[in-house]
């Protein structure tokens, strides 16, 4: 075993530990008295089931890591890196096209061998606890939908990118920087008018007193709301959301139906406020110049490994090909990711507090917004006490008890 094999196999043990340290922690932390803010909201037998649906969502994280872990040893240590590319090269394709069918085959290998675990998440344990109203069909059709989304647009990117090294020299990682940057740009505008409605079925806010609210609380702050959309979550999943999406004309305010059976006008009016509490405090393109930031600091960085032949060798390859350090980089950079990843969670929840906030100081009423929290976390059975490491791992949004004690804190 040389040193990047080493290297390789202590990343994936030291994230599958860590992972693991943080689902017992984030158990353990589960207290069997109802937080403070909470009580009167929910009663005791609703925050014991969801308690036992966090075990059941560990238990289910657990089972999928060990099985990904196991998965990617056995492939790697049976020489099934080496074999893959003899295989995709006995096609006789130039360097992009076998570089996009040896990635391909990994992504889809993954995906089929990972299809049995997501129809349990969706068929059994969402079941289980009143979540899932997913038919067959649409997981079938949604996962057709994604294979063939991800071909377009992710093989179409791969093979850009792996043209770029394979013909633009020391600069590659700089001409491919440009060529995803646009691409990240591009799908703000894509997203919501073209990819989105492939998966739900968007709809217009229907007249009446919730629009007028809504109108009303955005001229309030000099918000330019033209797009508000009724999403069809209830489709697949009981649970309840709201997101902003996209730039310029193309933004969209979309709320997922079961968010309007729950919510009464002004707690939906403070969710939305929230909303465009991210679009006001610029929370989008913060969060699209960064992903652009780290993703230059990343194909740099991947430029200097990509051609290393000790990387190849400590997984068996006879050569050196762009495609195949795509991959070993992908995995010898899991700590840096990590990292990375952990950063811009506190980035996110930090971006949280801020539109929770704005939307408590513009309506007026934080009230309004705390009981639409409330009622969010009790429906989808969230997790009223995890753990700071699950948190700093997992937690794109605060725990819904520092949300409600911030809230307090801006009406007091």
């Amino acid at each position: 075993m040389n040193a990047y094999a080493a290297l390789v196999l202590g990343a994936l043990l030291f994230e599958f530990t860590l992972e693991r340290v943080a689902e017992v922690l984030n158990l353990r932390a589960m207290d069997p008295e109802v937080p403070e803010r909470m009580r009167g909201v929910v009663d005791a037998e609703k925050y014991g089931r969801s308690q036992e649906y966090t075990r059941a969502r560990t238990r289910f994280a657990r089972l999928v890591g060990c099985i990904d872990l196991a998965l990617l040893l056995v492939f790697w240590w049976a020489g099934g890196f080496p074999w893959l590319e003899r295989l995709v090269r006995s096609f006789g394709f130039g360097e992009v096209v076998t570089g996009v069918l040896f990635i391909g085959a990994l992504v889809f290998l993954r995906g089929l061998l990972g299809l049995p675990l997501r129809a349990w998440s969706t068929f059994v344990i969402e079941e289980r606890f009143g979540f899932n109203r997913t038919t067959p069909a649409t997981f079938a059709l949604d996962t057709v939908k994604g294979v063939l989304l991800g071909a377009v647009l992710g093989g179409g990117l791969l093979a850009l990118v792996l043209w770029f090294f394979a013909s633009a020299g020391a600069l590659a990682w700089l001409w491919c920087w440009i060529a995803i940057s646009a691409l990240m740009i591009a799908l703000q505008f894509i997203v919501p008018v073209w990819i989105l409605p492939l998966f739900h079925k968007f709809e217009p806010l229907e007249e009446g007193e919730l629009r007028e609210g809504l109108l009303g609380y955005a001229r309030s702050v000099d918000f330019p709301l033209t797009g508000i959309y009724v999403i069809d979550g209830s489709r697949r999943s009981t649970k309840a959301n709201a997101f902003f999406t996209g730039f310029g004309a193309n933004r969209r305010i979309a709320l997922f139906d079961t968010l309007l059976e729950s919510q009464s006008t002004p707690e939906l009016v403070a969710v939305v406020a929230h909303e465009v509490g991210h679009y006001k405090r610029k929370h989008i393109q913060q969060g699209v110049v960064l992903g652009i930031l780290q993703m230059g600091v990343v194909l740099w960085v991947l430029s200097l490994f990509l051609t290393r032949p000790e990387l190849h060798s400590a997984f068996g390859m006879e050569s050196v090909t762009a495609h195949a350090g795509l991959v070993f980089f992908g995995l010898l950079y899991a700590p840096i990711d990590l990292a990375l990843s952990v950063a811009m969670q506190a980035f996110s929840r930090r971006n949280e507090y801020q539109a929770d906030a704005f939307a408590a100081e513009t309506t007026g009423d934080p009230g309004s917004l705390q009981s639409a929290l409330q009622k969010l976390a009790v429906e989808n059975l969230s997790n009223l006490t995890p753990h700071p490491l699950h948190v700093a791992l997992h937690g794109s949004h605060p725990p819904v008890v520092e949300r409600l004690r911030a809230l307090a804190a801006e009406g007091s």
